[in-house]
């Protein structure tokens, strides 16, 4: 082949991946390449490097070498660069690509119906508007009951509580908020049933202990203590049982895939949900140990309340709303 005829011939290749170091430069988008653009990106690589050896042998022009230098270190440095901490990637990922796929996900939907729904019938049926009177009893026991009024008998900043009261107190809000997101998250993986039972059984507790408390004369100490940080807490295990959901259906619906095949792109896929779960957790707790046992005004903790609700649905559907879902690779697998 006459080297003219190579340099026609593979011309349209090297452009393309000039092309893609163009994007991967100016966007900072190589961490969220699929696998597929990936490995396209690495053949087209391998290939340039091929063409520059090949250069060199048949001794082409030195523009024409001098180019595939500088292209085969162009996507060397994109394949293999440094991790950096890109500000203004991290920034676009965050507050616009996690929100929009949190606002067309249709488990975060599921989950979000399914544990409100419950938690409000739960709570109206232990509430003393109910019809069935030993709703409560039935579904938290008469000793749990009473170990919750004992809780709430003091309230925590009053200094009156034991030590064992203020521990108890934690565990059962650790074990029953916290942990439960993580539970609805594992049960997920049951073929996704285990995540509705799941979500369904903790909306269902939670909504009765909200419902009975508000029977008792302790309803004062326990909405001072939880109003706080409830919204970004049971939001939390909201993501948590969704992004649990998700991993488990994708066992059932593969879409053709192997079932691991299929669980590898349920995971990355779940991966934003959980990671908003996890900073929603975080911030909840911090908030449940410094303001809500303090002996701030119930005001104050119902304002920080609204605030984290309006945060939310800013999050959610303010800077979530889009026409589609963002798509991460469309552009550079379109160049291959």
């Amino acid at each position: 082949m006459k080297a003219a005829e190579l340099v026609e011939s593979r011309m349209v290749d090297w452009r393309k991946l000039e092309q893609a170091c163009i994007r991967l430069e100016t966007g900072g988008r190589r961490d969220r390449l699929s696998p597929q653009a990936r490995a396209q990106f690495a053949a087209a690589y391998r290939a340039a490097c091929a063409d520059l050896a090949l250069a060199d042998a048949y001794q082409l022009p030195a523009t024409t070498v001098r180019y595939l230098h500088q292209l085969v270190g162009r996507a060397h440095n994109q394949l293999y660069r440094s991790q950096r901490f890109a500000y203004r990637t991290w920034f676009d990922e965050i507050f616009r690509r996690v929100p929009q796929r949190l606002f067309h996900d249709g488990y975060v939907r599921l989950a979000f119906v399914l544990f409100w729904g419950t938690f409000l019938v739960s709570a109206f049926l232990a509430s003393k508007w109910t019809p069935m009177y030993q709703f409560s009893e039935n579904v938290l026991t008469r000793e749990y009951i009473m170990q919750m009024e004992d809780m709430y008998t003091d309230a925590p900043w009053d200094g009156g509580r034991s030590t064992g009261a203020e521990g108890l107190m934690l565990g059962f809000y650790v074990n029953h908020n916290t942990t439960i997101g993580l539970r609805c998250f594992a049960m997920g993986l049951l073929f996704g049933i285990g995540g509705l039972l799941e979500t369904m059984h903790n909306a269902v507790v939670i909504g009765a202990v909200f419902g009975h408390m508000t029977t008792v004369p302790q309803q004062d100490n326990f909405f001072q203590f939880v109003t706080a940080h409830g919204p970004f807490e049971l939001t939390a295990v909201v993501l948590s049982a969704a992004a649990g959901m998700r991993l488990g259906f994708s066992l059932v619906n593969t879409h053709g895939m192997r079932r691991f095949d299929s669980l590898a792109l349920a995971a990355r896929q779940s991966l934003p949900t959980m990671l908003v779960a996890v900073a929603l957790f975080f911030m909840a707790a911090v908030i449940e140990g410094f303001l809500s046992p303090s002996p701030a005004p119930y005001a104050l903790k119902a304002l920080v309340a609204m605030m984290s609700m309006l945060m939310l649905m800013i999050y959610f559907t303010v800077l979530g709303y889009s026409d589609e879902p963002p798509s991460d690779d469309t552009e550079l697998e379109a160049l291959f």
